[in-house]
C-alpha cells in the first residue's frame, strides 16, 4: 500500500506539470488578452487611450514577454503560493478568492451532507421495497427533481422564502454583513440564507443518486450470497448493510474524484441566479474578460483537486471492497 501510494504521488507531479501547460495555453487561445479588451471597453465608451500607459501595464503585468517566459512565471509562482495577478479586480488573487472560497466550501459540503442524508434512506428503501406505492411515489419525485431546471427551482425557492420567512433575495447573507467582518450574527445570517442553495443545488444530485443506488441495490438483493444469508437467518437490516449496501457504494466512492472540485467550483448557473458570492461567477467573469492568471489558477486548483479525488477513491474502493486489489497479478 505504501508503496503504491508513493508511486501515485510522484505520477502526480508530472501529471499536474503537464495539465497547467495545456491550461496556460487554452487560456492564452483567445485572440489579444485583458489589456486588449479593457482598450476595446474604454474606446467603446468614447474614452482615449494612452498608448504609453497601456504599455506600462503590459510590462508591468509580463504581457509583453515570451509566452514560455509568461508559463514559467505563473507555474513557478504557483509552487510559493503566488498565484499571480488578477487584472479586473486590480488585486493578488489570493485576495481575490478570499471569503468566496469559504462560501463556496460551505454550500457544498452541505449540499453533499443533503444529498447523502435523502439519498441513502430512500434508495435503500426503493430497492427493498420494489414495485410497492411507496417506491412508485419516490420514484416519481426522483423524476421530478431530474426533470426540473435548478434555475427555475431556485427562482421558485426566492419567492417562497421572500413570502414565507421573510428571508431576502439573493445572496447568502442579509445586505448589512456583505463587507462587515465575520461575527456570529453574520454567520447567522449565512446559515438563514444557506438552506435556499442547498435544496436547489441538491435536487437534482439527489434524484440521480437515488436512481443509482436503487438500481445497484437491486442487482445485489438477488445474488446467491444474500439468498444464502437469508437462509441462514441473518436479521433483514443488519444484512442489507453489511453486504449489497457495501457493495452498491462503489460508485459513491468512485465518484470522489468529481466531488472534490465540484466543492470548489460549485453550481455555477445557481450561482448566477441566487446571486451567490461564491467562485463559480468569479470563474466565468474571469474566462470571459480574460483574466488569465485568476482564470488559471481556478482551473489549476480543479485540477490538483480532481488528481487527488481520483487517488483518495482508488484508495477507499481497496479498503471497502476486497475484490479490488492495488496491485497486478494473481496470488496463489
Amino acid at each position: 500500500m505504501g508503496h503504491y501510494i508513493l508511486r501515485r504521488f510522484l505520477m502526480m507531479i508530472p501529471t499536474l506539470i503537464i495539465i497547467s501547460f495545456i491550461i496556460f495555453v487554452i487560456i492564452q487561445l483567445p485572440p489579444g488578452d485583458y489589456l486588449e479588451s479593457y482598450i476595446a471597453e474604454l474606446e467603446s465608451q468614447g474614452e482615449s487611450v494612452d498608448p504609453q500607459f497601456i504599455a506600462n501595464l503590459r510590462h508591468q503585468y509580463g504581457l509583453d514577454e515570451p509566452f514560455l517566459m509568461q508559463y514559467v512565471t505563473w507555474a513557478s509562482g504557483m509552487v510559493v503560493g503566488d498565484f499571480g495577478y488578477s487584472f479586473e479586480y486590480g488585486l493578488p488573487v489570493t485576495d481575490v478568492v478570499g471569503d468566496r472560497l469559504f462560501l463556496t466550501v460551505l454550500v457544498s459540503m452541505f449540499t453533499i451532507i443533503f444529498t447523502w442524508i435523502i439519498a441513502f434512506p430512500i434508495g435503500m428503501y426503493s430497492a427493498t421495497h420494489q414495485y410497492s406505492w411507496g417506491d412508485y411515489g419516490l420514484t416519481l419525485l426522483g423524476f421530478l427533481g431530474l426533470a426540473t431546471p435548478n434555475f427555475l427551482l431556485a427562482l421558485v425557492m426566492l419567492y417562497l422564502a421572500n413570502v414565507t420567512f421573510g428571508t431576502s433575495i439573493g445572496g447568502l447573507m442579509a445586505p448589512e454583513y456583505i463587507d462587515a467582518p465575520w461575527s456570529w450574527d453574520k454567520l447567522m445570517s449565512v446559515l438563514e440564507h444557506l438552506w435556499i442553495p442547498v435544496v436547489v443545488i441538491g435536487t437534482s444530485g439527489t434524484a440521480a443518486m437515488i436512481r443509482r443506488l436503487r438500481a445497484n441495490l437491486l442487482d445485489e438483493l438477488h445474488k446467491p450470497y444474500v439468498v444464502t444469508g437469508r437462509a441462514k437467518g441473518v436479521p433483514p437490516f443488519k444484512l442489507l448493510v453489511k453486504y449489497p449496501l457495501r457493495v452498491s457504494l462503489n460508485f459513491f466512492i468512485s465518484d470522489v474524484g468529481n466531488l472534490l472540485p465540484s466543492i470548489i467550483s460549485g453550481a455555477e448557473i445557481v450561482a448566477v441566479v441566487l446571486s451567490l458570492p461564491t467562485t463559480g461567477p468569479i470563474l466565468i467573469s474571469a474566462l470571459q474578460s480574460q483574466d488569465m492568471y485568476l482564470a488559471g489558477s481556478f482551473l489549476m486548483f480543479l485540477a490538483v483537486l480532481t488528481v487527488i479525488g481520483v487517488l483518495i477513491s482508488d484508495l477507499a474502493l481497496a479498503l471497502l471492497d476486497p475484490r479490488i486489489r492495488l496491485q497486478g497479478g494473481s496470488s496463489r
